[in-house]
């Protein structure tokens, strides 16, 4: 079974997350939420939630992704996390591995030198589009991937984003859209 660790810091955006682990969790994935904190986190809106797991607690090797959820200051507290940079750039490096950020949270992957080149999205503002000069920023699509990349937009874009994790994890995000009506949200039904 696939196992995906999404990282959680104070100030995370709480649907990009959390719509995150439940969707990935309905796919049959093994997906633990993971504290760069303490065991309680508190989201950018104040919701606080118990992590999985903490940092340290537990070898990431064993994982095959790591989810990035964006919100503020979530993403900038992951960015300055030196573990958690350290992490992405070990996932990145291993084509068998991927890594995943949503809204803001590419800023980490720019903090972490692994963005150079790649094609990559974030959330539209002209602060974050400005990190990713060196990068091929693409402006008009939910979802972007990059090999073993994953980007999205924002919390809008959330199960979107997650419905592609799940198929890039060799999943079938088929029967979970079913069931969650996200085919019939597409048909406007």
């Amino acid at each position: 079974m696939k196992k995906v660790a999404v990282f959680l810091a104070n100030g995370f955006e709480e649907g990009e997350a959390l719509f995150t682990i439940d969707i990935l969790r309905r796919a049959g994935l093994a997906c633990d939420s993971v504290s760069i904190g303490e065991e309680f986190v508190t989201s950018s809106r104040k919701i606080t939630v118990k992590a999985d797991k903490v940092l340290g607690e537990k070898n990431l090797a064993e994982y095959d992704m790591i989810v990035l959820p964006g919100g503020q200051p979530g993403s900038t507290n992951l960015s300055k996390d030196e573990r958690v940079l350290k992490i992405v750039r070990n996932f990145i490096d291993d084509e068998k591995k991927f890594v995943a950020a949503i809204c803001a949270a590419p800023m980490v992957l720019k903090a972490a030198g692994v963005s150079k080149g790649r094609t990559l999205t974030s959330f539209p503002t002209d602060e974050l589009k400005s990190l990713f000069t060196d990068a091929n920023y693409i402006d008009d699509q939910l979802v972007v991937q990059d090999g073993n990349l994953i980007t999205s937009r924002s919390a809008a874009t959330a199960m979107t984003w997650a419905y592609k994790l799940i198929d890039v994890l060799g999943g079938d995000s088929e029967p979970v859209k079913k069931a969650m009506l996200y085919d019939r949200l597409l048909a406007g039904k």
